[in-house]
Formats: C-alpha cells, structure tokens, sequence
C-alpha cells in the first residue's frame, strides 16, 4: 500500500487522536468531535453477504469458478483483448452478475445512514454490482474505480448503450452490437488493459480532507485502489472493518481494526452509535425480504438459545444422574467385595466345623458298631458256653451207682430236644 510501513503499532504506544485504540474510541471521536467527512472506501466482501462471489477466495471466488468458460487464465474474461476476440465468456458471467438478481446488504445500508445523516464525504468503492445505488447511495457520491453496470458504451465508438437493450441482451444469450457502428458494447466496467475512470483520479485527493476513514471488504492489493488509505493525513483515525488485517492498516496510533464479516462489524458500529434502530427500519425499505429474514433467524437465534441451555440442563442433570449411579454402583460392587469376602470366611470355619461334626459322628458311628458287636458278641456266646460246658459235661465219666441209687435224674439242659413235646428249643 504505498510506501506505509504495514508492520502493526507497539500496543504500547498511545493513539493520538482516539481516547482509545478500540471501537469505543472510534465512538467517542465521531460523537464529540462532530465529524462530518467520512470517507468509506470498499470492496467485494461487502457484497458476498448478498450471495455475490468476490474475485479471489479458493474455490468460491468468480475467478476459482470461471474454469467451465474454457479460457486461458481466469483474468482472461476481463482482459479487453481477449473480449475483442470472444466476448461470450463476460456475457456468460454478466448473466449471473447483472444489477436486479442481488439486494443491498446491511454494509450497503449503512453507507447510506451516513449519507442521510450528512456524514459522507465520499464513497470509493471496487465494486461493480451497484448494490450502493440500489441502496439509495446518489451516484454522484460514488468513485466507481472500476467501473459498474451502471452504463455501457462501445468499445471502438465509445457511443453509449441503452440499459434496456443490454439487459435484454445477457437474458437471452446474446451478443449486443452498437447501434452506430456495430461494434462490441460492453458494460463501463474497467478491463485489464483499460485505464480507470477519471473520476477516480478526480477525487481521490478527498481523502486527504477525511477526518475519519472507514475500509470495508478489500483486500487492498490493487492499485491505484490500494493506496487511497494512505492519503489520509498522521492523525485521522482509520477503521478497518474486514475478516482479516490488509495493507497498512493497523501501522498508524489511531487505526482500529474491527477483524470479522463486515455486517456484524456494522452492526456492532451501529449498536455503538445508537443508530441500530435507525439501520434496521433503513434496511427493511431497501431489502424487505432480507429483513424479514434477518428477522426470523433472529427469532431462531434466541429460540435456540433457549433450546440450548435447556440441552445443557438436561445434559447436567444426566450427567450428575450418572454420577450418582456410579457411585451407587462402587458403593454396591464395594458392599459386595466384604460380603463376599466374610463368605469365605466363614465358609471356612463352617467347612471344619462340618469336618469335625462329621469326623465325631464318624467316631459315634464306630463306637456304636462296637457296642452292637459287643452285644452281639454277648448274645451268641452264651450257647456257645453252653454247648462247650455240654460236651465238657458229657467228656466226663458218670458215676455209676451212686447218683442211681439216689434216684436223681439227669439235668434238664441233658434231655434230648423233642423227646416230650416234639418241639424244637431254643436259646433266647
């Protein structure tokens, strides 16, 4: 950008117009030093909110889509040389890109609240849709650097072209002619090869007169485009409002960098200003779609919100629930371990004391066969005895005579079984 040393300024080092180096500081500036010239200089990303394209991104970028025209180098569609050749590859991109398919955005929007509020100086700006226009911006406030749609012309005649045949051209796949010369008619669009306006060189000096410059959407890497910031004079505050910082910008005490998608930035400049309201009721006359729009994801927005933190308190309370359980479920496995634990235990001490009971009964069991033994032994000796005393009685020699005379007669265990009932006897 120039000669502007871009390495950013020391945190350190105080701004000298600002209070503050902030948005807050910006604020303050505009609101007590009643600033009145205000130079907004911008870019195709103020328009991608509108669902235009810019030139540069990878793969979303016109250039990045331009591939399916066959062209020798994606530049080539705006290469005046190339058109006087084969104009159908701009025609065909011009279908997509032509005024009347996209709405002014909130960016848009607010250019015009501070050409309403008598607050713009001028409006520089790369772009080619003339969403500026459609947002109620007067043309003579704009520096159109590269052209628009605005206008048409011939390329050799330089004749103007009505807008209505033009349009009815690029609607049906037509190439149109000027009506003079029969010459391409092209849109008043800047082409490689093409000096720039000379209402930019006209004006351009203006921003040397800003007391405050706003940039939005550029990549600041086209020139002469890219040098305007630099005019502005050591001590007016710069606000760059942009997903990313570019240039120079943020070299200077008093620049401020607002880094994000320009809308939000806008808004947030707006809310800032307390023009938010204003802003708003602004937008929904120049885009009443979007508006409503905005409106419904607004609505969405806190409705999700809400549903959120409800999400966020079920998921808690799951997540304590399941914290509890599993220290339910430790407590219990622990619970379980001593009990399990104290079975075995006691299943030991059980075991011999079932050993021993078995072991006695054992013992009981031998000692009561003895005894049954015994008895039995008891019983069956008897007779035993009996019958040995019998033969023992019978091996002795009687004595003949004596016992005889006596009469005595033989001992009844002697007498012979069934000798005088015919019944058997026994021993009990």
């Amino acid at each position: 950008m120039g000669n502007e040393i871009s390495v950013p300024v020391d945190e350190k080092t105080p701004p000298e117009t600002l209070k503050s180096r902030s948005l807050e500081g910006i604020v303050d500036y505009i609101k007590e030093k009643n600033v009145r010239r205000i130079v907004v200089l911008t870019g195709a990303g103020i328009s991608t909110a509108a669902g235009i394209p810019d030139f540069r991104s990878p793969d979303t970028g016109i250039y990045a889509n331009l591939a399916r025209l066959n062209l020798p180098h994606p530049e080539a569609v705006f290469d005046i040389s190339y058109f006087r050749k084969n104009p159908r590859p701009f025609y065909s991109l011009s279908k997509e890109m032509f005024p009347g398919r996209y709405r002014p955005t909130i960016a848009h929007t607010f250019i015009k609240l501070l050409y309403d509020k008598g607050l713009l100086l001028k409006l520089f700006t790369q772009n080619i849709d003339c969403l500026e226009r459609q947002a109620g911006v007067p043309g003579g406030m704009i520096v159109e650097a590269h052209g628009s749609y605005a206008t048409h012309s011939c390329i050799d005649c330089k004749s103007p072209y009505p807008d209505d045949l033009m349009r009815k051209a690029i609607e049906s796949n037509d190439i149109p002619l000027c009506l003079k010369c029969c010459g391409f008619v092209k849109p008043d669009i800047v082409f490689f090869g093409e000096s720039l306006p000379e209402s930019f060189f006209m004006n351009r000096t203006l921003t040397t007169a800003a007391e405050l410059c706003i940039i939005m959407g550029t990549s600041l890497t086209v020139q002469p485009f890219a040098s305007l910031p630099s005019l502005c004079k050591e001590g007016v505050p710069r606000l760059l409002i942009n997903l990313n910082r570019v240039g120079g910008l943020g070299s200077r005490p008093d620049d401020v960098l607002l880094l994000g998608e320009c809308d939000d930035g806008v808004l947030k400049l707006a809310d800032a200003l307390g023009w938010r309201d204003e802003l708003e009721e602004l937008w929904a006359k120049v885009n009443p779609e979007k508006t409503s729009q905005m409106q419904e994801d607004n609505r969405q927005k806190q409705a999700r919100t809400r549903d959120e933190k409800l999400r966020d308190e079920v998921e808690r309370l799951t997540e304590e629930v399941e914290r509890m359980l599993h220290l339910s479920r430790s407590h219990e496995d622990r619970v379980r371990l001593e009990l399990e634990a104290e079975q075995q235990k006691g299943g030991v001490h059980w075991k011999a004391q079932k050993l021993d009971k078995s072991e006695s009964t054992d013992r009981s069991a031998d000692d009561g066969n003895q005894d049954r033994e015994i008895e039995r032994g008891s019983e069956t000796s008897i007779p035993e005895q009996a019958a040995d005393k019998v033969r023992e009685h019978q091996a002795q020699p009687k004595p003949i005579g004596a016992a005889a005379q006596k009469g005595e007669s033989s001992p009844p265990l002697l007498k012979q079984p069934n000798q005088d009932t015919g019944q058997k006897t026994g021993v009990r």
